[in-house]
């Protein structure tokens, strides 16, 4: 018993380590961000700050680099890990074109997308296969160019974090601990850029909790902190890059898109749900 208190005690200093260095590294590259220019470098800076403060903490702690989750994994949950964003983004979208909210684009905005990435001079291109070209371009090349920033968040919070937490807490306390400590890693972003704080605060908290609990599970699942690496980057490019280029916004409906968009955490959350219980059934 004793020895059992001093290893969940010994766990506890060790989620604390890795938490406070992540928070004095991201506090440089948050000031870089809001006060320095151009934004975009220390963006990427920040994102490899839960890499970064992992390894240190692996280096305090003497373990090696290499007990991480490296392993590829079973590639069904790869493959999961990028069709239930891309899943889910669409579904958000279409919500958003069915009801009202956004409306599907037109050929001279698809046009336009079409001459943004490249398909402007290749041939005349229908407005069907400028769709599909787009997306599956969008959806591979810049799915692997992204997975190149988020590896260094999912290093740290699949990769190490959530490991760690396993150890005292169930995966539905992994999962809400993780993902709340996740949003608020992006928390000062959200101030300085956002429009309405209040709301956006709220929907990303509910968004970014939700994909806790499906990220937790497909890295628990493969054991590994790939498929978290592939989710993450299909989901910002799905709900950033692809399906906000099919879609023309609506006058007073901005509430409804994009990552901080009402529509998007109604999803998510259901989604979340799903996995959760999912896990609760499978006694994860």
């Amino acid at each position: 018993m004793q020895n059992t208190i001093t290893e969940t005690k010994e766990t506890w200093r060790t989620i604390g380590i890795f938490l406070v260095i992540v928070t004095i590294l991201s506090a440089i590259f948050h000031y870089a961000i809001v006060n320095l220019y151009p934004s975009r470098i220390y963006i990427g800076g920040l994102m490899w700050c839960p890499a970064i403060a992992t390894f240190i903490t692996l280096k305090i702690k003497k373990r090696p680099i290499y007990s991480l989750k490296w392993n590829w994994g079973n590639w069904k949950y790869i493959r999961l890990s990028y069709l239930t964003p891309a899943l889910y983004a669409t579904i958000t979208y279409l919500l958003i074109w069915l009801l009202g909210f956004g409306d599907i684009a037109n050929s001279e905005t698809l046009q336009s997308w079409a001459k943004e990435i490249g398909l402007i001079g290749i041939g005349t291109l229908s407005t069907t296969s400028i769709v599909i070209i787009g997306i599956l371009l969008v959806g591979t090349i810049s799915v692997i160019r992204a997975s190149a920033t988020v590896l260094g968040e999912e290093i740290g919070w699949r990769g190490f974090f959530i490991f760690e937490l396993r150890k005292v807490l169930s995966f539905t306390g992994v999962s809400l601990f993780s993902g709340f400590i996740w949003a608020t890693w992006h928390w000062p972003l959200i101030v300085y850029y956002g429009g309405n704080i209040a709301l956006e605060l709220t929907t990303f908290y509910i968004v970014i909790i939700s994909m806790s609990f499906m990220m937790t599970y497909y890295t628990f699942k493969a054991k590994s902190l790939w498929p978290a690496v592939i989710f993450h980057a299909v989901s910002n490019i799905y709900i950033q890059k692809i399906l906000p280029e099919l879609t023309i916004e609506k006058e007073g409906m901005r509430l409804w898109y994009g990552e901080y968009g009402i529509m998007f955490a109604i999803v998510t959350f259901v989604f979340g749900i799903y996995f959760w219980r999912k896990a609760i059934k499978e006694k994860m």
